[in-house]
């Protein structure tokens, strides 16, 4: 009996920790390429139905693209404003994209303020963990 309770403490805490790591890195490197993920960093910024997050790519200090996660918001206000934003931080370095005063998309105005705060949050991030 206690070997069988054993064995199932010792496979809970190992599901347990397990589970732990699912969480998805805020940044990491790929082939000379930083990804910054907001999902963590940027929990409380939220469109219209909730929160947005994003990846940000940058290579040599410069924007490369902005990619869009999985969210709640309305399809069609989401993308309204992701098209709309989509590009504007491409090739832009991040001390330009940091001061970039970006226009959102009309009639998809929470959306577009959560795409520019997830941005924002990720170049912070990036400077303070590069």
């Amino acid at each position: 009996m206690k070997t069988t309770m054993t064995i199932v403490a010792s496979l809970l805490l190992a599901v347990a920790l397990t589970s732990a790591d699912k969480k998805p890195k805020v940044m990491v490197k790929e082939k000379g390429t930083y990804v910054v993920n907001t999902t963590e960093i940027a929990k409380d910024v939220a469109g219209y139905e909730g929160p947005t997050p994003l990846k940000v790519y940058i290579r040599k200090n410069k924007i490369e693209k902005i990619e869009f996660l999985p969210n709640n918001e309305t399809p069609r206000y989401w993308q309204a404003a992701s098209k709309h934003l989509q590009n504007k931080w491409d090739g832009k370095t991040v001390k330009e994209a940091k001061t970039m005063q970006v226009d959102g998309r009309t009639g998809a105005t929470y959306s577009s303020d959560a795409v520019k705060e997830n941005v924002k949050r990720a170049l912070e991030y990036y400077e303070k963990n590069k």
